[in-house]
């Protein structure tokens, strides 16, 4: 009978075949990681580009008009766009200062022990007043009896607002996306406060139900897990979230 061994969680056969498997195994877990860095820094230079995309640009051009003589035409006057030194090596500049900002905050989430998603949202909240955006939050989640943060494009956010009109719930809709400068800070302070980076983010009476379908605990697992346990229209209307 032949012998078979155990090697790296797969069972291998003595001899050709045996080697075979074990260096398919081998070249498979390290494609995999390989894969994994590749997508995480890939992530990590489009968080970068956006951090430096989202604080704007200064003008990379002046427009300048030439006095109408008098007795020439106003029509004959010309429009010029000429390009301003000044405003290109201030626009690069302003790129680069919004890159090693992100680049350092994505650094001091990660060593906080924060995860990639919301090592990400640090990122491009940028440098901000963080006591000052608590205290916006909290005066927003208890502006009304329902209130979600959301992005508009966001499919998990449309089906929440959809699914809560349903219920006929009145939700306060805060959006996150508009303007994102505004945005971002709100939604990095508020992936720490509850476990969760990703939107929409919902309260009901205050306290976080989740998202949509997905949340980090059991006591806020999202809305469509409450609506299946029949417990989400029971704390609309005690919250007075109800048409």
């Amino acid at each position: 009978v032949e012998r078979k061994e155990t090697h790296s969680g797969v069972s291998l056969a003595n001899g050709k075949e045996g080697k075979s498997l074990a260096l398919k195994h081998h070249f498979l877990k390290h494609y995999r990681h390989a894969m994994s860095v590749y997508q995480k820094t890939l992530t990590l230079s489009c968080i970068l580009l956006l951090c430096a995309l989202s604080q704007g640009f200064v003008p990379l051009a002046t427009t300048t008009t030439r006095s109408v003589p008098f007795g020439e035409s106003s029509s004959s006057a010309r429009f010029s766009i000429e390009p301003s030194k000044s405003g290109i090596e201030e626009s690069f500049d302003n790129i680069l200062d919004n890159i090693k900002v992100g680049y350092k905050k994505f650094q001091e989430s990660r060593a906080a022990g924060y995860t990639f998603k919301q090592n990400a949202a640090d990122a491009l909240a940028g440098q901000y007043d963080v006591e000052a955006i608590q205290a916006e939050l909290k005066e927003l989640i208890g502006s009304a009896p329902c209130v979600m943060f959301t992005w508009e494009r966001s499919p998990s956010c449309v089906q929440a607002v959809k699914y809560l009109n349903i219920a006929g719930a009145t939700v306060k809709n805060v959006r996150l996306d508009d303007p994102w400068e505004k945005g971002n800070p709100l939604r990095a302070e508020l992936g720490k406060m509850v476990g969760q980076s990703s939107v929409p983010s919902i309260f009901i009476d205050g306290q976080y139900v989740g998202g949509f379908d997905s949340g980090p605990t059991d006591e806020a697992p999202g809305i469509l897990e409450l609506a299946f346990k029949g417990t989400l229209r029971a704390k609309l209307e005690v919250a007075g979230a109800l048409k």
